[in-house]
C-alpha cells in the first residue's frame, strides 16, 4: 500500500533504509555504510536468508584476482557479449554493461575488504559463458554466502531487524519518506528514511502474479522463497514506476524428485544427458538449466531422468546439494545400462540407444556436441522435475538502481536491485546465463548503497 506522510513524522529514521537482507540487501548495506551513511536493514524471516540461501551462491564476474590466479583471461567486455548473446539482445546494454564491469570489483571487494573465500569454479563449464568466471565460497552453497555477509553487516554495527514485514510506503510528492512495517507479533512499526533500497527480490511466490506473466512455468514447482510475494513491484504499480520484462525468470529442470534438492547442471554440462520416462532424450540439454524446466514439465509426467557417470559425479561433489542428494539416496548408481534400466524402470531397449548412439565432437539430431570423453561404467542417475527459482522481470531501474517512472522520470529517493528490478535474463527463460541473478543481486546492490 502508498500512503501520504511527511518526512519527519517517524519517531525513527536513518538515511538509508534496505528491505530484505539476502546477497542484495547486505551487500548494499556495507556500501552504504561505507559511504557514510546510517544504515538499517529490515527482514521478514526469522534469519536473514531468501533466495540466496537456495541457490549455489555463484556469482559470475570478469577479471578478477581469482581468475588470474588461476590463469583465466577474461573481461567485462566479453562478459558483456556473452549476457546478450544468451538473452538475444533483448537487455538494456546500458545495464549489462554496468553490470558486467561491475562484478569483478565487488567479488574483489567482498574478498579483499570482508574476507569472503572465493574461489573460481574450475572444472566444468556453464552454458553460455565463454570463460570460467562462477564464483563461489568453499562449500558452493548460497546459505554460506548469505551467512558470510550477515557476518560483515553485522561485524560493521549496521543493525538488521527481523521478523519485521514491510507492508506500506510513504511518500510526500514524489519522495518516499518511510514505511510502515509489521512484526510477527502485529505490531506496527514506522520508519522513516532518506532513501529507499527495495532488496526484497521478486514475485515467485505469488502464484497469481506468475500465472498473469508467465502461465507457462505456472504449474511447475516452486522452488524460491515464499517470502518473494512481488512487493516491489505491487508497490511500483502504486506509484506509477516503470516495469520490464514480467514475464522473464529463471527456471530449473534438474530438481531431485520427490527430494526437492538442486542437482548441479555440472551433471549434464560434463556430458550427461537427460531421458524421459519412455528412456528417450527429448532435448539438447546443452542449452541451459533454466529452458530445462519448460522441457523436462513438457515429458510425461513432468518428470525426467539425469543420466551421468561416477566421474561426472565426482565434480558435483564439489556441491553440497550433491552431497545432500547422495546422503538422500536420490543419486542411483549402477554397472551397467541393463541395470540401470532395472534400478530407474526404463526400457531397455530405448536407454542403451539414448546413451550409446553419441558421437563426441558431432551435432547430434538434437543439435547437441558432446565432448571427447563418452559416459562409461558406472552410470548414475537422479529422477528430476522442473522447477522455478526465481522471476527476472521488475522495476525498471537504471544503472545505479534508482528507479523509473513509467514516462522514464526519476523518483528521486528509491531505489531497487536484485529481484525487484529488471535483470538481464531477457524477455523469458531462456535468456538467462548462470549466475544472473546473483549478478543483479551483488552488483546493483552495491551501486545503489553507494548511490546515496
Amino acid at each position: 500500500m502508498i500512503a501520504a506522510r511527511a518526512a519527519g513524522d517517524f519517531p525513527v529514521a536513518v538515511d538509508t533504509l534496505i528491505i530484505g537482507a539476502g546477497a542484495c540487501g547486505l551487500v548494499a548495506a556495507l556500501a552504504a555504510q561505507e559511504a557514510g551513511q546510517e544504515v538499517l536493514v529490515i527482514e521478514a524471516d526469522a534469519v536473514p536468508a531468501g533466495s540466496t540461501a537456495l541457490s549455489a551462491g555463484l556469482i559470475p564476474a570478469a577479471g578478477t584476482r581469482c581468475q588470474a590466479e588461476a590463469g583465466i583471461v577474461d573481461d567485462a567486455t566479453l562478459f558483456a557479449a556473452d549476457i546478450q548473446a544468451k538473452a538475444k539482445g533483448e537487455n538494456d546494454p546500458d545495464l549489462v554493461a554496468a553490470l558486467a564491469e561491475g562484478a569483478g570489483p565487488v567479488v574483489d571487494w567482498l574478498a579483499a575488504r570482508y574476507g569472503l573465500a572465493f574461489s573460481v569454479v574450475h572444472d566444468f563449464d556453464y552454458p553460455g559463458h565463454a570463460r570460467r568466471r562462477m564464483h563461489g565460497l568453499p562449500s558452493r552453497a548460497g546459505r554460506e554466502l548469505v551467512d558470510a555477509l550477515r557476518a560483515a553487516v553485522e561485524a560493521q554495527g549496521v543493525d538488521i531487524i527481523t521478523g519485521l514485514r514491510a507492508e506500506t510506503l510513504f511518500t510526500e510528492g514524489d519522495r518516499i519518506t518511510g514505511i510502515a512495517a509489521r512484526s510477527a507479533d502485529g505490531t506496527e512499526e514506522l520508519l522513516g528514511c532518506t532513501r529507499l533500497i527495495l532488496a526484497c527480490n521478486g514475485f515467485g511466490g505469488n502464484r497469481d502474479m506468475v500465472q498473469q506473466n508467465m502461465p507457462d512455468i505456472a504449474g511447475a514447482l516452486w522452488f524460491g522463497h515464499d517470502g518473494n510475494r512481488g512487493e516491489a513491484v505491487l508497490w511500483g504499480a502504486e506509484l506509477g514506476a516503470g516495469t520490464r520484462h514480467l514475464g522473464a525468470y529463471q527456471g530449473h529442470g534438474n530438481v531431485a524428485h520427490p527430494h526437492g534438492i538442486l542437482i548441479s547442471w555440472a551433471v549434464i554440462t560434463e556430458g550427461g544427458v537427460q531421458v524421459n520416462a519412455e528412456g528417450h532424450r527429448f532435448w539438447d540439454e546443452s542449452q541451459g538449466y533454466s529452458e530445462a524446466a519448460r522441457h523436462v514439465l513438457a515429458q510425461p509426467g513432468g518428470v525426467a531422468w539425469a543420466i551421468f557417470d561416477s566421474r561426472i559425479a565426482g565434480i558435483a561433489r564439489q556441491f553440497e546439494d550433491f552431497r545432500n542428494a547422495e546422503a538422500q539416496g536420490a543419486i542411483k548408481s549402477a554397472e551397467s545400462i541393463a541395470e540401470l534400466a532395472q534400478i530407474c524402470d526404463l526400457p531397455l531397449a530405448a536407454l542403451e540407444r539414448s546413451l550409446t548412439t553419441i558421437t563426441p565432437g558431432t551435432p547430434d539430431a538434437f543439435g547437441r556436441v558432446f565432448g571427447p570423453t563418452p559416459l562409461a561404467a558406472p552410470y548414475c542417475a537422479v529422477r528430476v522435475t522442473g522447477a522455478l527459482f526465481h522471476t527476472q522481470g521488475g522495476l525498471d531501474v537504471t544503472p545505479q538502481g534508482q528507479v523509473r517512472k513509467a514516462d522514464g522520470r526519476l523518483f528521486p529517493n528509491l531505489y531497487a536491485a536484485g529481484g525487484a528490478a529488471v535483470g538481464v535474463s531477457g524477455k523469458g527463460d531462456s535468456g538467462y546465463l548462470s549466475g544472473n541473478g546473483l549478478l543483479s543481486a551483488v552488483v546493483l546492490g552495491r551501486a545503489a548503497g553507494m548511490a546515496g
